[in-house]
């Protein structure tokens, strides 16, 4: 294995996180920020040197940054202990994100919840501030329908790694779905729902078209990049089921308002809310009206 690592100012930091989670085929690189030293990192995991200096050149370009990128040989069984120095546990009220290698060490409070996250090139580590954003809102439609956990439909759209849905299982939901257009990222949801013991979760090939075309939810998570959700709003609504919550994320903070405005177009959506993390937003409407 080979790992392309470079340091990065704030600034560069800032540029290649907007990058790399709106682009797609980037999903191999991670971002590292150490908070002691006030350090940002860029890194990627290659299992060929050929691969990993063709990545780092593309990268490279893309970002337009040359200075300080290496690449450097790891053993196999060493490869992952290259990402246990950036990974730590996070948490939401009672619900953690750990990593798997501290599971027998972690001390996890009674009536707590843990989602372990596997390091590396699949799982990554659910601290992107799009991803707690969705978390938040999980959070708060469970207070809302607390005693009905098994009956309420949950969608996440555009899944990804799963880490959406499983955060719905783990928060006890029952009936979740989570579906993406990569046939990688749905096998890799699966094994990651296996890895946190998460049963009847179902994960499906498909795209905002053919993919919501089960059902309505009561709750649709659409973590997608800010054109994509106004491109597909229409389709977005006509998943919803009334009363249902729909959760926008993946807007940058400077988009927000464009893709409100977009969705605020649907009579039948009301209680539009804007919340904030860091550079990204995430928006929250209800199905007032409609089947």
């Amino acid at each position: 294995m080979y790992e392309v690592r470079a340091k990065l100012t704030l600034e560069e930091f800032r540029v290649a996180e907007n990058l790399i989670f709106e682009s797609e085929g980037l999903e191999i690189w991670n971002l590292h920020e150490n908070f002691e030293e006030k350090g940002y990192w860029v890194q990627g995991i290659f299992e060929k040197s050929s691969k990993a200096e063709e990545g780092m050149e593309a990268l490279q370009s893309r970002l337009n940054i040359k200075k300080d990128w290496s690449i450097s040989e790891l053993a196999n069984e060493d490869w992952k202990e290259s990402y246990k120095e950036h990974f730590k546990p996070w948490a939401i009220g009672d619900l953690h994100w750990a990593p798997v290698w501290i599971k027998g060490e972690y001390d996890l409070p009674s009536n707590h919840e843990a989602v372990w996250l596997d390091p590396g090139m699949a799982f990554g580590t659910g601290n992107h501030a799009t991803t707690r954003l969705c978390v938040e809102q999980l959070i708060e439609f469970k207070k809302q329908v607390d005693g009905d956990l098994d009956t309420v439909r949950v969608v996440d759209a555009g899944c990804g790694s799963g880490i959406l849905a499983i955060s719905a299982a783990k928060l006890g939901f029952q009936r979740i779905e989570g579906l993406d257009i990569d046939e990688d990222a749905i096998r890799i949801a699966k094994e990651n729902a296996a890895l946190n013991q998460v049963e009847g979760t179902r994960f499906y090939v498909g795209d905002l078209r053919t993919g919501l075309e089960a059902g309505r939810a009561d709750c649709l998570l659409a973590n997608i990049l800010a054109n994509v959700l106004e491109a597909n709003a229409q389709l977005l609504v006509d998943a919803l089921a009334k009363g249902g919550w729909l959760v926008l994320s993946g807007i940058l903070g400077e988009e927000v308002e464009k893709v409100k405005e977009r969705f605020e177009e649907f009579d039948c959506l009301g209680n539009g809310e804007v919340n904030r993390l860091d550079e990204w937003a995430s928006l929250r409407f209800q199905k007032k009206s409609g089947n």
